[in-house]
């Protein structure tokens, strides 16, 4: 049947086919949605690694990229800790995990209460975690965890430190977590690849410039930058971890908080589904920074020495042979390729050193405000509790003396 179709289209034209135009034009019509999507996707990440006995700790892994990773790293092999503020046997983190043993076949997935909004929270955990000998296995810490209010919203929610939420969950909750850890990631061996990977916005590049007295989004790649290369990790090849810094893609908060703005988004839905990524997408060059092996610190070391990479490499490379793309250390990766770092202040080490005591001081800070809070109410409970144990004795004691 079709062949008698083209037959008569190539000889007597496209006319003569049924709907032939039509068809014609529907088909390029898909092919150009088809090519636009594949266009916005962005990049896919090429690089493969067997994640087996690899110990991950995730933050912001129960919904969009950091789901993504999750799934992707457990269909590996590797066992993944997924950094919560739920408890564990919260009833969705109980189905959650059970979803993703089931779907990746991989029952090493775990969860752990973590409260990013909360200094406390996270010392707890960190300190447990680093509180172990021997000391524990960790592979990797992937913070994809992040908060931004509406694009409608004028005002700013705080935390219970009466911190600004968005500048300590996205910033210094990373900052307080892989400080305590500091030790732990340090004292792995030095044959195993230790990676610390981060998520930021290209919107650092606008950003206006670094002061410590307002809360600046682009304090975040800082942080990323001076943690990892100046300030914790060593020079040398027994103690060299790997920091990536990611620019997933688009955040949705195009509904700005309000009914309308979810109408809006509703009604123009088609046009955002083709230009922003879905959270498969933007995760890639997560993927890429947690499975690539050039991005390894003791990849290149087994074969030749480090002056003998430096040679072959020439001066403008890091300690694994790779070029220097603005990162002393680290890689800032977009699109699953390296960036150069667009800001000349960001590796401006007097800043980073201002910005790290300042973080440092705030911590302290709002810790000892927090301990003394916590004191009070404890005592406060338990003066009610005395007074609670007190009231029927003196009920009894009245109700005897009227017997009498």
């Amino acid at each position: 049947m079709p062949l008698p179709i083209l037959a008569e289209g190539a000889t007597r034209g496209l006319s003569a086919i049924p709907y032939g135009y039509t068809a014609m034009k529907t088909a390029a019509g898909l092919a150009v949605i088809a090519a636009l999507k594949r266009y916005f996707g962005g990049a896919t990440n090429k690089s493969d690694r067997v994640m087996h006995s690899k110990v991950v700790l995730v933050t912001g892994g129960t919904s969009g990229i950091g789901a993504a990773v999750v799934r992707e790293l457990a269909i590996r092999g590797a066992q993944v800790i997924i950094l919560t503020q739920h408890l564990p046997s919260d009833p969705f983190i109980v189905d959650y995990i059970e979803d993703l043993r089931t779907l990746t076949g991989n029952e090493l997935i775990y969860a752990e209460q973590v409260d990013l909004s909360s200094l406390y929270s996270i010392r707890l955990f960190a300190t447990k975690w680093i509180d172990n000998s021997p000391v524990r296995r960790l592979d990797m810490v992937v913070l994809c965890a992040n908060t931004q209010k509406p694009s409608s919203s004028r005002t700013s929610h705080g935390t219970s430190e009466g911190l600004q939420e968005e500048w300590q969950i996205n910033y210094l909750a990373n900052y307080h977590l892989l400080s305590i850890l500091s030790p732990a990631l340090r004292a792995q061996p030095p044959d195993r690849d230790v990676r610390v990977i981060f998520t930021t916005c290209s919107s650092y590049i606008g950003a206006n410039k670094l002061d410590l007295k307002v809360l600046e989004k682009a304090t975040v790649i800082q942080h990323s930058v001076d943690s990892s290369t100046k300030q914790k990790a060593k020079k040398g090849p027994e103690s060299l971890v790997s920091s990536s810094s990611i620019t997933p893609g688009t955040r949705r908060w195009l509904t700005g908080g309000s009914l309308w703005g979810l109408l809006f988004y509703l009604i123009t839905w088609p046009i955002w589904w083709l230009v922003l990524k879905s959270s498969e997408q933007g995760a890639q060059s997560i993927l890429m920074a947690a499975m690539e092996a050039n991005f390894s610190g003791v990849g290149n070391t087994a074969a030749v020495s480090l002056d003998e990479i430096k040679k072959m490499a020439g001066e403008n490379s890091d300690m694994t042979g790779r070029m220097k793309v603005g990162i002393e250390g680290g890689t800032l990766l977009k699109e699953c390729k390296e960036r150069h770092v667009l800001r000349s202040e960001i590796m401006d080490e007097k800043a980073g050193k201002e910005l790290w005591e300042f973080s440092q001081r705030q911590i302290e800070q709002k810790e000892k405000e927090a301990a003394l809070l916590r004191a009070m109410e404890k005592k406060a409970r338990e003066e009610e509790e005395e007074e609670k144990k007190k009231q029927p004795k003196t009920e009894t004691s009245t109700e005897g003396k009227k017997k009498k």
